[in-house]
């Protein structure tokens, strides 16, 4: 499909429709004005806001559009975190940026293909400057190379689009949200030692006591693998899971499990199989504390659809043998791989209601531009999908570990992390964070997440 032979296509059209219905509470219509502008109405009004119109743009696949700011306040509106917002695709923007008309306003910004661009993840198709696990890294992207990558851009221009319906349309209320908080657990690793072959308990002994200095661990390995048969030994170091559910229950949340139903490369897939007796009772655990089970597609299933829909057909069909019921499953990808359309497409065959997966590895923030859940939309086809997307704000390790960020578990990481929280509560969003059960090796670890959840 080329978009640039009629922007938006009527798929996009009721696709972004959708997206302001779900922010705003309202339906809108969209309709192409005639003169490099969409225009914004609704159905029994005479007035409507006019959007300018850059699909030779936004619907581009690359990351070298132009970037400059906006200053809103000395227009008289309000930015979300009080600073200029970013305007990807523009080199410069005229004054006023927001006009009133005759019939209503027009805005000089074509703030509909920046959320088409960033919610379809338009920039990322066909990419091949991919990192040594292809994925598409934070750094060569545009939000990370114009710096606006720890901001939800989209959500902090839609909030402006707020604001001018609400001068045109005063007596129209406007859907309030409210911040909320996701947490989530990739299940790679539920036990340190119940699952692994002999020799490879040999090398966690070994890097336990001379790497990591947890001799602790070391001694209990053989009676953590002895003790394993039917449910996780409660000493196991990566056996946080009550721990993890009791946080999240005081703090009214509700934590999702994602577990690995395939091996696809034995290197980095799990070693455990979902049907092993203890990963069942592990199952039924947390479905009767009513928190929630989702998939963790292997290694090598990013651009394989049968192998993702197989993985997702073995985990129902486990769930339901133990009498597990769910309205909706989810989960997200194996080391954050994923191929724009492919892996959407992947999920949506699978029959999955979310995925999870869009962060980047490499660095946190706003891969999508959005904290908000949205439905899916295929780039390639030009067709919304049965499936939503639920962006992923931050990982641990990409904000932790030496790889990434490298800032540890004390005050530096926890400032990151709060900074990016803060983010989301500035636009009323959701602050949707992963961390694996078996990243809890030291006290600092367990504090840091204990106040993040806070």
């Amino acid at each position: 499909m080329n978009t640039r032979d009629a922007w938006p296509t009527p798929a996009i059209t009721a696709w972004l429709e959708q997206i302001l219905a779900e922010r705003f509470g309202h339906a809108f219509t969209l309709q192409v004005a005639g003169n490099g502008f969409v225009r914004l109405g609704m159905a029994d009004s005479s007035q409507a806001i006019e959007i300018a119109s850059a699909p030779e743009l936004f619907t581009r696949s690359d990351s070298s559009l132009p970037c400059t700011s906006w200053e809103a306040s000395r227009e008289g509106w309000q930015s979300a975190l009080g600073k200029p917002l970013p305007a990807p695709g523009a080199a410069r923007l005229p004054s006023p940026l927001i006009e009133p008309t005759a019939t209503g306003f027009r805005m000089h910004y074509d703030i509909l293909g920046l959320t088409y661009w960033m919610l379809a993840r338009q920039e990322e198709v066909g990419r091949q400057d991919l990192d040594h696990h292809q994925r598409f890294p934070a750094t060569s992207s545009h939000a990370f190379r114009h710096d606006y990558l720890e901001r939800p851009v989209i959500d902090e221009w839609l909030q402006v689009l707020g604001q001018v319906i609400q001068q045109l349309w005063p007596a129209l209320p406007i859907r309030q949200h409210h911040f909320s908080m996701k947490v989530s657990h990739d299940v790679d690793r539920p036990s340190r030692y119940g699952f692994c072959s002999a020799a490879r308990i040999i090398r966690f002994m070994a890097g336990d006591v001379l790497k990591r200095r947890y001799f602790k661990n070391a001694w209990l390995a053989p009676w953590v693998r002895l003790g394993s048969r039917d449910t996780l030994h409660p000493a196991d170091p990566d056996n946080t899971f009550d721990w993890l559910m009791d946080l999240s229950e005081q703090h009214g949340l509700s934590s999702a499990f994602y577990f690995i139903c395939g091996r696809t490369d034995p290197q980095r897939d799990a070693d455990y199989e979902p049907e092993h007796p203890a990963i069942r009772e592990l199952m039924r655990r947390i479905h009767a504390r009513g928190h929630e089970i989702g998939l963790h597609p292997s290694f090598d299933t990013y651009q394989k659809p049968a192998a993702i829909v197989a993985e997702a057909q073995r985990l129902r069909r486990i769930c339901a043998e133990e009498g597990i019921e769910q309205a909706a499953w989810g989960g997200r990808m194996h080391y954050l791989r994923w191929e724009n359309p492919t892996t959407p497409r992947a999920w949506e065959q699978a029959g999955m209601a979310y995925d999870s997966t869009l962060s980047y590895a490499d660095r946190p923030g706003f891969r999508c531009g959005t904290c908000f859940e949205y439905p899916a939309f295929d780039p390639v086809k030009g067709q919304a999908l049965k499936l939503r997307i639920r962006p992923l704000i931050a990982m641990e390790g990409t904000v932790m570990e030496p790889t990434y960020m490298g800032l540890g578990s004390g005050e530096a990481a926890l400032n990151k992390f709060n900074e990016l929280k803060d983010r989301c509560k500035a636009v009323k969003g959701c602050f949707t964070l992963l961390w694996h059960n078996s990243l809890f090796d030291t006290q600092a670890e367990r504090e840091l997440y204990r106040q993040l959840l806070q």
